[in-house]
């Protein structure tokens, strides 16, 4: 488990995250399965090769408002607190159990600018290995100028983020308020 998961530690990738997201997931498939779409492995732990913060990202998606107000109750009943949408609309953050791995939960609304930016910036990257690579280095290099500092980290890979969801086809008002989400500085 990460200590601190404010602070900013980036990893070579670690060929088990795989693994450690499906040994979260279940728990959380199994409680959510009849309101929900699907469980997301999402951020860079999802991406073959691309170094990382050791934490697992995972989007619980749910296709209404409703099965959202829902999954945040089934989750309560897991030991995940909820912690609102931190300045992010259509989804949901929690603080997970601290006997699990590290990690982040989300429950994002189908069809939300949020879901779109974690799975197209994960599936453009699970195909580009020179995006890994050069993704890789800029994460590594921002997390020795700013270990302390996680908003600023975040910030100096938007620039990096906002290039590839470009090349994905997303709107320029989409890549704007992704852009605008990575400058708050209420992050989990």
């Amino acid at each position: 488990m990460v200590e601190n998961q404010r602070r900013v530690i980036v990893v070579d990738y670690d060929p088990s995250w795989p693994t450690t997201f499906e040994t979260l997931r279940a728990p959380v498939w199994a409680s959510v399965r009849d309101i929900a779409v699907s469980v997301q492995h999402v951020g860079s732990t999802a991406v073959p090769g691309l170094a990382a913060k050791p934490i697992i990202d995972m989007d619980v998606v749910v296709a209404s408002s409703d099965a959202m107000s829902d999954a945040i109750r089934r989750l309560a009943a897991l030991g995940y607190s909820h912690r609102g949408n931190l300045g992010i609309e259509d989804r949901e953050a929690f603080k997970s159990p601290p006997e699990l791995p590290a990690h982040h939960l989300y429950v994002c609304l189908q069809g939300s600018i949020a879901l779109a930016n974690h799975l197209a910036l994960r599936d453009f990257l699970r195909c580009d290995p020179a995006s890994v690579a050069q993704y890789s280095e800029v994460k590594k290099q921002l997390a020795a100028r700013f270990p302390e500092d996680i908003d600023r980290y975040i910030a100096g890979k938007t620039e990096f983020i906002v290039t590839v969801l470009r090349k994905t086809g997303l709107h320029e008002s989409q890549l704007k308020t992704i852009a605008d989400a990575n400058t708050l500085s209420s992050k989990p």
